[in-house]
């Protein structure tokens, strides 16, 4: 395919806001990437304002078709700040550390994605209650019908907020880092040192009957990630 016709054919940003500014090469729009990084890694990072000051939380994101859904107590600060108004989430991978033979060139390969929008509260019990499952199902697929059912009181302590996908970005780097020609022959090791995460072995809490094994959806799960099954 002709270059001007593979542009053409790219993904374009959905809003100005998701543009990438800088580097815009490594920057992706299309959901197959956006989803790919969504559904590897459940943390991210909610970006809001409280009381005029800029604010970041962790937590847990799940991805339910075109929107994401995060949780958390109905007192917390930040989802009753975030609540009906703009935020920003943020998830990343981080792969690998890059060294170069400069200073300048050194950096980190990674996945990331940037969503953008006013957080929507899921209010309708019954709509709450599938989230929460579908959240459990994803991680930890057949889990949520072996817990004791959640109760109503618990429903209600718990909020939940949205963000559709219409306004996200990706931004992926990868590879071996861009020395200059003019740098290549400088005697110091350049390459990249890969990163992954990894699972140790479950840990049972002290009062656990022994005769419970460890179901294959704890034995299997594997962080950072797309969930299986």
């Amino acid at each position: 395919m002709p270059a001007a016709k593979a542009a053409a054919a790219k993904p374009s940003a959905p809003t100005p806001r998701t543009r990438a500014k800088r580097l815009h090469e490594k920057a992706a729009y299309d959901r197959t990437s956006i989803d790919a990084i969504l559904d590897a890694m459940p943390v991210a990072h909610v970006g809001y304002v409280l009381e005029g000051c800029p604010v970041v939380t962790p937590t847990l994101q799940w991805r339910e078709g075109d929107r994401i859904y995060w949780h958390g107590s109905a007192a917390s600060r930040m989802l009753k700040t975030a609540r009906g108004t703009p935020c920003c989430v943020t998830v990343t991978l981080t792969d690998g550390m890059v060294l170069a033979r400069s200073g300048l060139e050194h950096s980190v390969n990674y996945r990331s994605v940037m969503i953008f929008g006013d957080a929507v509260e899921v209010t309708d019990t019954a709509a709450k209650s599938a989230h929460l499952r579908a959240m459990m199902d994803q991680m930890f697929p057949g889990r949520w019908d072996q817990l004791r059912p959640m109760t109503a009181q618990e429903l209600k302590a718990t909020r939940i907020l949205s963000l559709p996908l219409s306004e996200a970005s990706a931004k992926i780097s990868a590879g071996p880092p861009t020395d200059p020609p003019e740098d290549r022959a400088w005697p110091v090791w350049a390459g990249v040192l890969p990163i992954q995460l990894t699972m140790g072995p479950p840990e049972p809490v002290p009062d656990l009957d022994p005769g419970l094994a460890v179901p294959d959806h704890a034995a299997s799960y594997r962080f950072g990630q797309p969930p299986q099954g």
